[in-house]
């Protein structure tokens, strides 16, 4: 047994941990069921390069069965949406159980597929859905979630009722793929909505295992479906004429088109998109205290996610001695297997992600920043990525502008505070961000001052109880929180007898 950097405890053999996972059934409508094709998507293994699993793909026909699933299952009227509160919770805690009871498996499979360190899947893939499900079913336990409230109106009473938008169509990106859609699910099914689940065809195989304890949770029929597939797939469940809510996770370039698409169906739309966030380091921070919160704002993940703070901002009077600081500690950091408890760095998701980063690196190199260390390929077998970072970064270059989705910082020098805030809002996202500093206070009137969703002091920890989501073009709406549950809610005003 091995204790990780974060803290958890896992076997040493892991590395070698098989995986050979083959499905031939779809999850639709509380049942496994044949696949309207022979079409499958072949799951590859970013450290081997070697198939691990093979699950269907659903196509047209199989969006069609679990949009219908639902649907029926939302219109039942003694059904999911129209349980006792109380009911519901208790089915909710049910499922948060049944995944509590593949806590070990989950973050293997997701690890496995998507690069993401297992010291960092056996903490939040296994562990953040299950909270949000919880926390969710609390509120629904405590009266906190109001579906119907009189008031006085200006010419009588009314009565507000808060009720399920319907069939919610739920795309899932790879890099978090359970805890992001735990925030589509979660708040979804607090509401009494259903749900048909769309996941990247790169994670599917934690897919599977989720709809595996959604079985076992007898969860109604039709309440969550399952179908596995690529952009095909997700578009035409944006489509698709029974659906009456989408929530996408994914890149700027396909949210812009899902939210045009639902723009001319006037479908309402939740979307989380991409980031550029900013770290300022202000001129009174030591992180040399806190090394490991700041590879969790920055990092983490590989720096496969959306709200890393992936421009540093550092002040001019100690520029050269935190870039060394900066430096120094991401070149220490273990690259390798993602299944291996001491890697902090794996490799990235898929050979087109590598191609990606790398030719930021190049850019990034060409346009005129300082290399300071990382730009390679530490192995020539996997989709490996050196952990990088780069000196004397243009906020208007190609690497101070556009998100690279992979483990490369980019130092940008400031002159003072109000050159800091103007510089991290010159950005077309607004999702994160981190202030780095010794007075909390100062901190806070800074974040207050950038023009993003999302912003910690000294670290960042999404919270279940706080609403995520992003400005400009890092998307629009809200998830988590009470706030998550309005995106699930339509609202009826009913005129009563004065």
């Amino acid at each position: 047994m091995l204790t990780t950097w974060w803290g958890s405890i896992l076997p040493l053999d892991l590395a070698e941990h098989v995986m050979n996972l083959m499905y031939e059934s779809l999850f639709i409508g509380g049942e496994w069921v044949t696949p309207s094709s022979s079409a499958t998507i072949d799951v590859i293994s970013p450290n081997t390069e070697q198939s691990i699993g093979r699950v269907p793909e659903a196509l047209e026909p199989d969006v069609d069965a679990a949009v219908v699933a639902a649907r029926k299952a939302f219109d039942d009227p003694t059904g999911w949406a129209n349980w006792a509160p109380e009911r519901r919770a208790n089915a909710i805690e049910h499922f948060a159980a049944a995944l509590d009871a593949r806590a070990d498996e989950m973050p293997i499979r997701v690890s496995s597929q998507n690069g993401m360190p297992i010291a960092i899947s056996s903490r939040v893939e296994n562990v953040m859905p299950q909270t949000m499900l919880r926390y969710y079913a609390d509120m629904l336990r405590t009266g906190e979630i109001e579906f119907d409230s009189e008031r006085k109106g200006v010419l009588g009473r009314i009565r507000v009722s808060r009720r399920p938008v319907g069939v919610v169509g739920a795309i899932v990106p790879w890099n978090v793929p359970q805890t992001i859609g735990a925030h589509k699910y979660g708040p979804a099914l607090a509401m009494g909505c259903t749900l048909v689940i769309k996941p990247s065809p790169e994670t599917v195989l934690d897919a599977m295992l989720f709809a595996e304890a959604a079985e076992e949770a007898q969860l109604p029929a039709g309440v969550i479906n399952i179908v596995p597939g690529g952009a095909r797939t997700g578009a035409y469940l944006v489509e698709h004429p029974g659906v009456d809510k989408l929530s996408f996770t994914g890149s700027e370039k396909a949210g812009r088109w899902v939210a045009e698409t639902a723009g001319r169906m006037l479908r309402p739309v939740t979307l989380e998109l991409g980031g550029k966030a900013a770290a300022i380091v202000l001129d009174d921070a030591d992180l040399t205290q806190n090394l490991e919160g700041f590879f969790m704002a920055t990092m983490l993940n590989n720096g496969q996610s959306c709200y890393l703070g992936t421009r540093v901002l550092v002040p001019a009077s100690r520029y050269g001695a935190v870039v060394d600081i900066i430096t120094d500690f991401v070149r220490s950091l273990p690259v390798g297997d993602s299944l291996d408890p001491a890697t902090r760095i794996g490799p990235l998701a898929t050979a087109r992600q590598q191609e990606r980063v790398e030719g930021y690196i190049a850019k990034g190199t060409a346009e005129g920043a300082r290399l300071t260390t990382g730009g390679g390929r530490p192995r020539e077998l996997g989709w490996f990525v050196d952990p990088t970072v780069f000196a004397d970064v243009d906020n208007h270059s190609t690497i101070g502008r556009e998100e690279i989705f992979g483990p490369v910082l980019s130092i940008i020098k400031y002159t003072d505070d109000d050159a800091a805030v103007r510089i991290a809002n010159d950005s077309p996202y607004g999702l994160g961000g981190t202030v780095w500093t010794s007075d909390v206070e100062r901190g806070l009137s800074v974040a207050s001052r950038i023009d993003t969703g999302v912003i910690g002091i000294n670290g960042f920890l999404a919270d279940p109880a706080a609403p995520f989501g992003g400005t400009k073009a890092s998307g629009m709406g809200r998830e988590l929180g009470p706030e998550g549950l309005e995106a699930y809610q339509v609202l009826q005003s009913t005129y009563l007898p004065r």
